[in-house]
């Protein structure tokens, strides 16, 4: 059996089919809490671009997450 974890805090799932407090965004699996602090740390950027586009969006998500994997926190 394959254990899951947070790529970022390295939390390990409980139940990780019961419990749909995981995601896989960009190659990385992360926690809904990891995910909450990803969010948060971007919003800022992503209220002041103007225009949006998608994938800048994407693109700023996938660093954050690569860095945020890199230091183990988010």
């Amino acid at each position: 059996m394959q254990i899951i974890s947070c790529d970022i805090c390295k939390k390990k799932m409980d139940d990780p089919i019961n419990d749909l407090n995981f995601f896989y965004i960009g190659g990385h699996g992360i926690c809904e809490a990891c995910k909450d602090n990803i969010d948060y740390s971007i919003k800022p950027t992503v209220r002041n671009k103007e225009p949006f586009a998608m994938d800048w969006y994407h693109k700023l998500l996938s660093d954050s997450l690569d860095k945020a994997s890199q230091k183990g926190k988010a």
